[in-house]
């Protein structure tokens, strides 16, 4: 059995219960030092990004999820139906595989928060004390979830609140404190400062750090079949969710940038940099706050980790049905976890992990390669995503849909041409060296590690599909399309990136009846 399609239910998203299912992708605490690093043109880089890369993919993604027969496929339909069945299964596999690789600076917070709640620097700088946390970290959180994950979307739900929003909260408020204290600023703030300087392209790749804050929309597209009104709700709760966004990092990335120097920005643990030095700026005794801080970022972003485990590994299930994957990857057990799947993602971060924190050094360079091969291989899965909805335009224009982008076939190819242009330039820029590698040789590490990282993930899922045996498996196991009212208590506090779309139920026993309570 494939697929099973739930009963349909009544359309009751408006503009606000779609921005509510979506705004948990606005706080990326963790990218804030990364933010900082570009000064005061991080508000230029996530004003572009938002308006030609997120915009375009919010909308585009939402024109093909209301297609007649594609409203639950999620980006392997979309892909399969304009481009063909490989291109979709490398478009889902790419959606697999960065958050394998995602994890990794997830992680270097993670010790960058707990190095300096224990006073023990070497668990940030040291590679191979670095690489042992790390993986202990990761594993241990992987445990937790193969007895299912009834109480994943609480933790994130918990994670978000006392961990990623309250801290984020303090932060703001000690900025402000700080700046109306007439302290001294770090950055220059200026009209001259806010556009960078085009000319050096090792100042523009930090610009792939501002598109991995906006990835992930697509996967929340699905939920456009269920809105009161999508043709006009849609587009402005899209644009919310961007102003949001650009409103949250702007402040976010200015308060780390404000109070650390530009070259003594630590990428795994400036956040916690930030909080030291503005909370001692008012009282050199409050050193004891900044560690409960510390403590809350730290649980906050574990519970984030926590909580991506198991969602890609279940979209990634249906190509275990289609027989693109070998049989022991469509097996489920009794929790409703596709154990082999998610066993292989954290194999794959594993050894990720293990090559890049040595080889880079276990500092920046680590967390910039981790970072830039998240995004270029997560592009590739938004390449297919806009040729296919160039094709869907062009080819295929006589399908019914749900939701059509406004202005008729020109403005949609220029929409898409946009985000295509932008996810082009920002693939290009990637695979350049930053202007803040440290050291002689940097250079050619980063670029020979980000480079071969990259050709040997991209290969994989065409490797597999030239080589799978082309026929279905009855897998025993039905896959239940999440919607907003069979959806798990708390489901929506998960990141887009990483939530489950689909529940998996053996099709001997009764699916559980979810919570209604988000």
């Amino acid at each position: 059995m494939t697929t099973a399609t739930t009963a349909p239910a009544a359309k009751q998203l408006s503009l606000l219960g779609f921005f509510a299912i979506t705004a948990s992708m606005v706080m990326a605490v963790y990218e804030y030092p990364t933010f900082a690093t570009s000064g005061f043109s991080l508000v230029f880089f996530l004003l572009l990004g938002g308006l030609l890369w997120f915009i375009p993919v919010a909308l585009c993604a939402a024109e093909m999820a209301t297609v007649e027969g594609w409203e639950e496929g999620g980006i392997f339909a979309w892909v399969s139906n304009t481009l063909g069945e490989r291109w979709g299964f490398a478009a889902i596999s790419f959606g697999y595989l960065q958050i394998a690789v995602g994890f990794i600076p997830m992680l270097y917070f993670v010790l960058g928060a707990l190095s300096y709640i224990l006073n023990w620097p070497e668990l940030n700088t040291d590679p191979i004390i670095k690489t042992i946390a790390a993986l202990v970290i990761l594993w241990a959180l992987a445990f937790t979830q193969f007895g299912g994950t009834k109480y994943t979307a609480t933790i994130a739900k918990v994670g978000f609140f006392a961990g990623i929003l309250l801290p984020a909260l303090i932060l703001v408020g000690l900025a402000i404190s700080y700046l109306v204290s007439g302290a001294p600023l770090a950055i220059e703030i200026s009209a001259a400062t806010f556009i960078p300087d085009f000319t050096q392209i090792g100042t523009l790749v930090v610009f792939v750090a501002f598109i991995l804050s906006y990835m992930g929309v697509e996967a929340s597209a699905t939920h456009v079949n269920e809105m009161k009104n999508p043709g006009r709700d849609y587009p402005a709760a899209m644009f919310l969710l961007m102003i949001a966004a650009i409103c949250l990092s702007s402040i976010g990335g200015l308060s780390v940038a404000a109070v650390i120097p530009n070259s003594e920005i630590n990428l795994s643990a400036g956040v916690v940099q930030t909080f030291n030095v503005l909370v001692t700026h008012f009282n050199s005794t409050l050193e004891w706050a900044v560690r409960i801080i510390a403590a809350l970022l730290l649980l906050g972003v574990l519970a984030e980790i926590a909580s991506w485990i198991v969602g890609p590994s279940r979209g990634m299930y249906v190509a275990a049905q289609k027989g693109i994957l070998p049989q022991s990857f469509a097996k489920v057990n009794k929790n409703g976890v596709p154990v082999t799947l998610v066993i292989s993602q954290l194999l794959i971060t594993t050894v990720a992990i293990i090559v890049l924190t040595n080889t880079g050094g276990g500092g920046n360079m680590s967390f910039l390669i981790a970072l830039a091969l998240t995004v270029v291989i997560y592009l590739c899965s938004y390449f297919m995503l806009f040729l296919g909805y160039m094709h869907l335009v062009c080819k295929q224009s006589e399908k019914k849909r749900a939701f059509n982008i406004p202005g008729g076939k020109g403005v949609k190819l220029a929409l898409a041409s946009a985000g295509l242009i932008i996810s082009i330039l920002a693939f290009v820029v990637s695979f350049f060296p930053p202007s803040s590698l440290p050291g002689a040789g940097s250079d050619n590490t980063y670029v020979t590690l980000l480079a071969v990282s990259f050709v040997i993930i991209f290969l994989v899922p065409f490797i597999i599909y030239a080589f799978h045996d082309k026929r279905g498996k009855k897998t025993g196991v039905s896959m239940v399309h999440i919607k907003t009212h069979n959806a798990p208590a708390n489901h929506f506090f998960i990141h887009p990136r990483a939530r489950s779309t689909y529940h998996l139920v053996h099709d001997d026993k009764p699916a559980d009846e979810p919570s209604n309570k988000k």
